[in-house]
């Protein structure tokens, strides 16, 4: 009997994917827990093993092309059965004209009735309800056959979409939008929405809109660190030096230890204090922001902070980061003070209760007693979820993190 390959959840909250390559062919044999198929998920790419052993049949969806959670991708053919052609009814549509020298031996899914009412989840109805769509013409992605939001999303977009003539370029391939274009900006190119883009959209506009945001600033004198530093990296090879941001990591954690309540994240029935200290690092990517964790940062020295951080990054980038590495976290620091920026304030990444902005390091006018005198100094703002924590606690947080980084003898004790 056919043995189904259906796209699996690889990470919490996962919807959908996209088939990056098939790593085995139609028609090549397979064994069970072998890889088939390299997905691109929000965050990463992952393997998707062979349920079963056998000969693998017709591929469902094509490398490049998106699928649910749950969808049907693939099927392996059982040793000894027969090959079929698998009736159009149940090939995707993208895909109903594609020929295989390997046919399936399955039956035929006919699209049967409309999916009921009962049968789409609590937020599929309420976006549906909001707009006036009627959900009983809809397939569901979902477990068996469930309308889930991700359907309702994109049955949406093809109701009101307007359909963009692709530009001509030579030796590029034409690439259709389906959203609404601006008048009057002239001549543009289209840049499909990754999976990784489109999770970034929906979790900032989910954080900017529903979570009541305060900012914190402070200016750090960063004379002493950067002397330090220098000693510290003494000897050092350039891929092993110690950055400035191990420092910042290094002072947040602390900071988070001594001020329990900063690590505080809002639920509706309660206040969740973890008790690690586990930080979540902003790295930017090809794709767009990934936030690896760095675990009981609090414990770690200075030099294994380091050598951590810059394996999680160097694989974020490589989109090699596991789910367990990306997940969690009770605090986020955001740094662009390479690209030279002052200061800026960062959107909070839920459930986090913080994110810390820190911006570059630069001479300027500094407070010593009853004189000014110019210093290095650095900008850092924190922005708070003003639910989980108050003004206060934001402020006394802010002052543990802000002696920490002048005080840099502390860190490393």
């Amino acid at each position: 009997m056919a043995i189904e390959i259906v796209l699996p959840s690889l990470a919490a909250g996962m919807e959908d994917g996209v088939i990056a390559q098939w790593l085995k062919a139609e028609g090549d044999d397979v064994a069970a827990g072998e890889p088939v198929a390299e997905v691109e998920t929000d965050k990463a790419t992952m393997e998707i093993e062979a349920p079963g052993s056998g000969k693998l049949g017709r591929i469902l969806v094509l490398a490049g092309k998106r699928a649910g959670v749950n969808q049907l991708i693939a099927v392996i053919l059982a040793e000894g059965e027969e090959n079929v052609e698998m009736p159009a009814s149940s090939k995707p549509a993208a895909q109903a004209d594609k020929v295989s020298p390997v046919a399936v031996n399955v039956p035929a899914r006919s699209s049967g009735p409309a999916v009921p009412r009962h049968s789409a989840s609590p937020l599929a109805r309420r976006l549906a309800a909001e707009h006036g769509l009627e959900l009983s013409g809809l397939s569901g992605s979902g477990p068996k056959g469930r309308i889930v939001r991700l359907d309702v999303e994109h049955a949406l977009a093809d109701r009101s979409s307007t359909r963009i003539p692709p530009l001509e370029e030579p030796g590029k391939q034409s690439v259709h939008a389906t959203a609404h274009v601006p008048l009057g900006i002239g001549d543009y190119e289209v840049l499909p929405l990754s999976s990784m883009r489109r999770t970034i959209a929906r979790r900032l506009h989910e954080a900017k809109t529903t979570v009541p945001h305060f900012y914190l600033e402070t200016e750090c004198e960063m004379a002493p660190l950067i002397a330090l530093r220098a000693q510290c990296n003494e000897g050092r090879e350039a891929s092993a030096r110690i950055s400035i941001n191990d420092f910042v990591v290094k002072a947040v954690a602390l900071a988070l230890r001594a001020v329990p309540d900063m690590r505080c994240i809002w639920n509706e029935e309660a206040l969740l204090r973890p008790h690690a200290v586990d930080v979540s690092v902003a790295v930017a990517t090809e794709g767009g922001l990934i936030t690896p964790v760095v675990r009981d940062a609090d414990r770690k020295s200075l030099g294994s902070l380091s050598d951590e951080i810059k394996s999680l990054s160097a694989r974020a980038r490589d989109g090699g980061l596991k789910p367990e590495e990306y997940q969690g976290g009770c605090f986020c620091i955001s740094n662009l003070g390479m690209y030279g920026v002052k200061a800026f304030s960062a959107i909070i990444n839920p459930p986090q209760s913080g994110i810390l902005a820190v911006g570059a390091v630069s001479r300027r006018p500094v407070e010593r007693g009853d004189t000014i005198a110019f210093s290095e100094a650095m900008t850092c703002t924190l922005s708070v979820d003003h639910r989980a924590v108050d003004g206060a606690v934001g402020a006394q947080w802010l002052a543990a993190f802000k002696s920490g980084i002048e005080n840099p003898m502390s860190l490393l004790v």
